[in-house]
């Protein structure tokens, strides 16, 4: 049997199989009354809304992940990667062209699998529990924009590394490797000018009182500070946010509307001082540094098992191809994905106890902070007690105890 096929099917459902107990895990540590000192946080009716919130969107999670791996393996083993591969190549333009049609369908194939669960989650789950603000219409209209900016950003880059590894000889990885690192850095000026207007409002916060405070203290902590934005994140979701963009003296913080009504003006002072806390903690560009550093090798082994012929027959396609190679190559890379994506998880949640102890350090408030994280805890049916393997699978921030206990750890004795 080929080597390629048995190790990228044992990787699917070994992947699978480990978010299953990681699932299951998750759901047992769900407990019937709140953590100590949390007594007050949910009243018992919305903890236990909490709860169902939680299990309700883990049902709808584990029925999404096995329709499309049992979609993935039936369209394997009935070989439709080899009759679509066979498909393209009979078709004019060279395999760039080949290539886009090739990605192209199946990624339609994909997102059509997976619509009638994201219309479920949107217009079911998040709607029964008083998150959806999203209509029929802005939901159709961010399909269409999303499908637009597929076709103008995504296939040109996806057409120049095809071009490359096609055409450029052993080098083409590190070509690649170039155009889209200097894609994606592009990308960090285009997308909040360009391309995130196109979904949401974006105003600038009006003069008053936190306008003032917001300024005070970015001037406190010299950060360069362009302006503030509001956000209509109302439009589709009551849950909050906030985020900071933009490099050099370009520096831009936007607030969800939604988190300016849930708020007062001292727990948003210390929500944005946490965003400056990663720019202070140079966590955008650690990360920068990382995304760079990973596409790079990822590039380099592509150009080795581009000239596999065992992996492409693994999908019994007997004719090798630079865009077929990348998705069989993304398919063998499953597990070495997963194992990353942990570690990548383990450096956020500590990048956002950091960004946490800098709030409040540097706003001499950790009771706002606080207040903030439990208020938003609160407002989105966080559930207070995740199992540690499910959080260091899929959380990117430490649950919201650790969260809290950490900065109650930080008060000084005149505010205990």
């Amino acid at each position: 049997m080929n080597a390629y096929a048995v190790i990228i099917a044992v990787a699917l459902v070994a992947d699978y199989a480990v978010d299953r107990v990681a699932e299951v895990r998750n759901l047992r540590a769900l407990r019937e009354e709140p953590p100590a000192g949390f007594e007050t946080v949910y009243e018992p009716d919305t903890y236990r809304r909490s709860q169902r919130y939680t299990r309700e969107r883990t049902r709808l999670g584990r029925v999404s992940q096995s329709v499309d791996l049992a979609a993935l393996l039936a369209f394997w083993g009935f070989g439709g990667f080899a009759w679509l591969a066979g498909w393209v190549s009979g078709m004019a333009g060279g395999p760039v062209t080949q290539g886009l049609v090739f990605v192209a369908v199946l990624g339609a194939a994909r997102g059509l699998i997976d619509l009638p669960f994201v219309i479920y989650g949107t217009f079911v789950v998040e709607a029964r529990y008083g998150f959806n603000r999203t209509t029929v219409r802005t939901f159709l209209a961010d399909m269409v924009k999303g499908l637009l900016l597929a076709i103008v950003l995504g296939a040109p880059a996806l057409a120049a590394v095809i071009a490359f590894f096609a055409y450029a000889g052993a080098l083409a990885w590190v070509y690649a490797w170039a155009v889209v690192v200097a894609f994606s850095v592009a990308l960090e000026f285009v997308v909040p000018t360009w391309i995130m207007p196109l979904f949401n409002r974006f105003t600038p916060l009006e003069e008053g009182e936190l306008r003032t405070a917001i300024s005070a203290y970015a001037a406190s902590v010299e950060f360069p500070l362009r302006s503030v934005m509001v956000m209509d994140g109302s439009r589709r979701s009551t849950k909050a946010n906030a985020f900071f963009t933009g490099f050099g003296r370009n520096k831009r913080i936007a607030l969800f509307d939604t988190l300016i009504a849930q708020h007062g003006t001292q727990e948003l002072v210390a929500v944005i001082a946490h965003e400056v806390g990663h720019y202070k903690k140079r966590h955008v560009l650690q990360g920068l540094v990382l995304s760079v550093v990973h596409m790079g090798v990822l590039f380099y082994l592509l150009s080795q098992f581009l000239t596999r012929e065992g992996l492409f027959a693994a999908f019994g396609v007997a004719e090798p191809s630079v865009y077929a190679g990348l998705v069989f190559f993304g398919l063998l890379l499953t597990a070495v994905e997963t194992a990353l994506s942990v570690g990548l998880q383990a450096l956020s949640r500590r990048h956002e106890r950091q960004a946490d102890a800098f709030a409040a350090e540097t706003t001499g408030h950790p009771d706002a902070m606080v207040t903030a994280l439990v208020t938003l805890a609160r407002s989105t049916l966080t559930n207070l007690t995740p199992d540690p393997f499910y959080v260091r699978l899929h959380y990117s921030h430490p649950p919201l105890v650790e969260r809290v206990a950490a900065l109650e750890a930080r008060r000084s004795p005149e505010t205990t």
